[in-house]
């Protein structure tokens, strides 16, 4: 158990970082499970929405620390690319 009170304060903070963190990873992961759903139905609409918001939240949360920038880079670019194969295949 901490004694000082910078070392309460810190565990005080680190609980509240905790949850914001978890929170954050929980919307990021859903956004990017409604992302693979819209692909795997095969509707380009509601894939080219859903991939759009998850970049956002993917620059968001990059930018914050969340992510590393490269993996957010990673995961974006896997993102549009199955976007972009599945319009071409509905296109052909």
């Amino acid at each position: 158990m901490a004694h000082s009170l910078s070392a309460k304060k810190r565990i005080r903070q680190n609980a509240k970082a905790r949850m914001l963190n978890k929170a954050r990873t929980s919307a990021l992961k859903t956004r990017i499970r409604k992302v693979a759903d819209a692909l795997h139905g095969h509707d380009v609409a509601a894939a080219e929405g859903a991939c759009q918001q998850a970049i956002q939240l993917l620059d968001r949360e990059a930018s914050r620390g969340l992510v590393h920038r490269n993996t957010a880079a990673r995961r974006k670019s896997r993102m549009a690319a199955r976007l972009a194969e599945m319009k071409r295949k509905h296109h052909a």
